[in-house]
């Protein structure tokens, strides 16, 4: 399942759409409330509004299980409240560390291929 954007009315205080966005990037809800509340604060208040309300019409209400689902595909299941269950530290540390070295082999790969004949050789036959 791919990640789709969707108002969440169900978390939501007006329409759902700052729910739905949280969901979306996987951030707090509180956090890109405040956000979307300091851009309108800020000087942009029309266009927030004038989005906010776009969004309201344009997104799909979010389907029941479509969370639930996301959040079962994670593989890191960080504890956001002392209550919820998630993986131990040390099990997420050993999932991250595992994370950071396919990372750090892919960045490897690459500066090989920046730094090779190959590379040098495409660019040029691409700037033809």
């Amino acid at each position: 399942m791919s990640r789709d954007l969707y108002r969440d009315p169900i978390y939501g205080k007006l329409s759902g759409v700052c729910a739905g966005m949280a969901n979306y990037f996987g951030l707090e809800v509180w956090l890109v409330r405040i956000l979307v509340i300091s851009a309108a604060l800020l000087g942009g208040s029309f266009l927030v509004i004038l989005a906010y309300v776009a969004m309201t019409f344009m997104l799909e209400k979010q389907p029941t299980q479509y969370v639930n689902e996301l959040k079962a595909k994670q593989e890191h299941k960080l504890k956001n409240k002392p209550w919820e269950q998630g993986q131990s530290a040390e099990s997420l540390l050993t999932t991250l560390e595992g994370d950071f070295e396919h990372l750090e082999q892919t960045v490897r790969n690459m500066e090989a291929y920046v730094t090779s004949d190959a590379f040098k050789v495409n660019r040029e036959f691409k700037n033809m």
